[in-house]
């Protein structure tokens, strides 16, 4: 089993999604986690470029492959092991601890960067717009419609693909089902129907619902409007939540922020089941991730959903994946694609290793999704399912970490402070709509 440690990364991707921008590894082991290993003496050595070389007197080009470092045990060994299965270049792995997100972006501006890399939710809109990564489009195939939908929209801009999901990483609403028929509750699928149950599951010790130590103001900013068919911007980059869904929405949220049926103070955050299974909550909002210690301590005795509906609107999954790019500035640019589509396109059996056997988390392809033991039934493959029909990207690629830190400071203010949400909003609306155009030039 994984440590909390070992789950940071992914953590620190989904979790904070609305909150903060720069969204780094949210894959779905732990709605947001990592993977702990050693790292191997090529990643001690640190970065390295292929600068266009070729190994063995130019017989097949050298591609600079880099990982941030995972924390589930075996993930290290494996990716080099798919790295060596390779035989049309020589693929070199660099695991790189520390701050992977910091330490790549600024190696794309220099002439030693990786020729292909991975990136929460795909490269940064500053990548694409600085010509700093390649376009993929086409690569997916007649795959395309296989992969998560929402993953591929959110690593596509300008109608051209940026980066290849490799594995989803989601969250998602658990319950106590013992709890549950006990109390007479059926499983929400409004916001209204989700209140109405955390009231009736709150006895004794045991509150209704669980949304964070903080109440949801760090988390679930986001969920409340994907569940009123909202988002953070439109399609076409305008402002997408200056709307009375939105004002209700938050609204939702104070309600329940105020209420005595949320939990407030449990010894870890919503990052870990530990509230759901020792029986502070009768219901949490957490990752995927969690699949496996809650197993473990309730055995069949619990169930998930996606996040209820807003009036208006449907329920919701929040999905992100790390996604494999190709440096623009490599050499070997055709090389690098051509080792992209091989192993995130073409090799479904890697593909489905690296998602299932080393943590917990979903393929990037609903068709090796439902070939997934660790998904085969129960929870984990309500999950999944939900992940493909109701999955949406934690953020948007315009969504900017000025704009998420504005969002941020409105969550704060309205859930937490009660104040006014349609003020609030409007000065989020005001500096997203500066940081879009800035960006847009």
């Amino acid at each position: 089993m994984m440590s909390d440690q070992a789950h940071v990364n992914r953590r620190q991707m989904l979790a904070l999604g609305g909150s903060f921008a720069a969204v780094s590894a949210l894959a779905a082991c732990g709605g947001n986690t990592g993977r702990t290993t050693t790292t191997s003496a090529t990643s001690a050595a640190g970065t390295a470029s292929s600068g266009g070389a070729t190994s063995g007197g130019g017989a097949k080009p050298v591609l600079q492959q880099w990982y941030h470092q995972y924390g589930e045990e075996g993930t290290q060994a494996a990716v080099e092991g798919y790295a060596k299965a390779y035989t049309a270049a020589d693929v070199k792995v660099t695991w790189k601890p520390g701050d992977y997100d910091q330490t790549t972006a600024a190696s794309l501006l220099t002439s030693s960067g990786p020729d292909v890399f991975e990136y929460g939710n795909g490269p940064t809109i500053d990548m694409i717009k600085g010509g700093q990564v390649a376009d993929l489009t086409g690569l997916l195939g007649d795959a395309e419609s296989d992969f998560n939908p929402a993953m591929v929209k959110r690593m596509t801009y300008d109608g051209k693909l940026w980066a290849i999901p490799q594995v989803i990483d989601m969250q998602i609403l658990v319950y106590r089902k013992s709890l549950l028929e006990k109390a007479g509750v059926t499983p929400p699928t409004t916001i209204d129907e989700l209140i109405t149950a955390a009231e009736k599951l709150t006895v004794d010790k045991t509150k209704g619902l669980f949304l964070g130590n903080d109440g949801g103001v760090g988390l679930m900013g986001g969920p409340m409007l994907f569940s009123s068919g909202l988002d953070y911007l439109k399609d076409d980059g305008s402002f997408g939540f200056d709307d009375e869904k939105a004002v209700a929405a938050l609204g939702k949220l104070r309600e329940m922020f105020t209420s005595k049926y949320l939990l407030l103070a449990a010894p870890k955050d919503w990052y870990d089941a530990s509230a759901l299974t020792t029986g502070l909550t009768a219901m949490q909002f957490t990752g995927l991730w969690t699949f496996p210690s809650i197993t473990k301590e309730l055995g069949d005795d619990y169930g998930a959903i996606p996040w209820p509906a807003m009036p208006g609107g449907k329920q919701s999954v929040v999905v992100g994946a790390y996604g494999s790019c190709v440096n623009a500035k490599s050499q070997n640019v055709d090389a690098a694609k051509e080792f992209a589509k091989w192993l995130w396109v073409d090799q479904t059996d890697k593909q489905l290793d690296f998602a299932t056997a080393y943590g917990f988390h979903i393929p990037a392809r609903a068709s090796l999704a439902a070939k997934a033991k660790t998904l085969e039934s129960g929870p984990a493959k309500d999950a999944a399912a939900a992940a493909q029909e109701f999955g949406h990207a934690q953020n948007q690629i315009l969504w900017t970490p000025k704009c998420a830190t504005a969002f941020s400071d409105m969550m704060t203010k309205v859930v937490k402070d009660g104040a006014d949400a349609k003020a609030e909003i409007a000065k989020v609306k005001a500096v997203a709509e500066a940081e879009v155009k800035r960006v847009l030039g």
